[in-house]
Formats: C-alpha cells, structure tokens, sequence
C-alpha cells in the first residue's frame, strides 16, 4: 500500500488517481499508523515552505517521515514535497526541512535571466544524469514534465538526477538512496509523469 501523506497541503486526490490508473492503490492519510505500515509513502505540497513545514512537524508526521526514511522505505517527495525534504529552505527567511536530502531550497531569481517570468510554469525537458536514476528507468532525455514554482534545490550536487533548462540548469529531480524528490508533478505530466509513478512503485527499499 502506498500513503499519501495529508497534512494539511497539497493536490492529494489527483494524486491517488494517477495511483489508480497504473493498477496501484494509494491511501490518503494523516493517520501514523497507516503510514508507518505502508510499503511506500508520498509527501506532496503546494504552497509556502514555512507553512508546509511547520504542519508537518507539528502534526509528528515529519518525525515520523524521517524516521521511515531512515528504515529504507521509498519516499517520494512531489514539488513542495521535494523541497521539504532538503536541509533548509531560504524562502522568505530560514526555515528547517526534513533534512533528508543535502543542501538547500534557494529562489529561482538567483540564477535565471532577469527577464524570464517567475514562476517557472509549464512543461519543460528532462536533462537525465548517469547513471539512470531508478525511478527514470522508462523515460527518455528530452521526456517533459509539467512544472509549477519559484525556488528552485542548490547545492546538493551528488544528489541531482535530472535537470531543467530555464536560463539556467535547475534541479527537477534528486535522489539519496531511498529518498526522491521530483520539482515538477507528475500526476500532472500525462503519461510521461505515470511511467515515473510505476517506477517509484516498483522501486525498492534500503534492507
């Protein structure tokens, strides 16, 4: 069974169908329980940083999404989600993440041309790094996936397992183990962002 986390933000019932549509069943839920038995789990999120996070630990389901990291579960973190799972964020301050994943969540205006719009919206190419990251196992370079956000993963080089061109190189995918993060959704990226989706659910853990 796979969880959907639900703490308060999020596209989540999108989500479950994309689930539906590969032949997977996806719970959503704010229940411990029910993530902690899952065999994979799902951090999605939309919105601001500060305010995503604060839920999540107020709720105890960033602790215990750590702690199911930290097990070998496969964690798969979607746009907000991705971000949650870096360090730190730098949006509209400082403020902690789950710290699954090295690095920090930095403002696209740093790096971009100054007269591309923000945010970055819309479908744009997949640059895939070598070797393939599992959850890429049938895509190819060039695939596009739809993207939505204005803060973009830095400085977490060995963990990048794709790249967007937006004036600039941006982070669209990481990866730590059995930790993952996609910037873009996937259950919004058509069939493209489900081939990602089987290939999360066929992933497996860290023994």
């Amino acid at each position: 069974m796979i969880a959907i986390v639900d703490y308060g933000v999020g596209n989540l019932f999108s989500l479950r169908c994309s689930f539906r549509a590969i032949g997977y069943e996806a719970t959503v839920t704010s229940d411990p329980a029910v993530i902690a038995a899952a065999d994979k789990i799902i951090l999605p999120g939309v919105g601001a940083f500060e305010d995503a996070a604060r839920k999540l630990f107020a709720s105890g389901l960033g602790d215990l999404v750590i702690e199911e990291a930290k097990k070998g579960k496969p964690i798969l973190g979607i746009c907000l989600g991705m971000q949650l799972l870096f360090e730190r964020s730098f949006e509209y301050g400082e403020h902690k993440g789950l710290g699954l994943i090295e690095g920090d969540i930095r403002p696209i205006s740093d790096v971009i041309p100054s007269d591309l719009k923000i945010p970055h919206i819309g479908w744009n190419a997949l640059h895939l790094c070598e070797p393939r990251s599992p959850i890429f196992k049938y895509l190819k370079e060039g695939d596009h996936v739809y993207f939505v956000h204005s803060f973009y993963g830095a400085n977490c080089e060995d963990s990048v397992i794709a790249t967007s061109e937006y004036g600039a190189p941006l982070t669209a995918a990481v990866a730590k183990g059995n930790v993952y993060g996609c910037q873009f959704h996937p259950e919004k990226s058509g069939a493209v962002g489900l081939s990602i989706l089987r290939a999360f659910c066929e992933s497996e853990g860290v023994k």
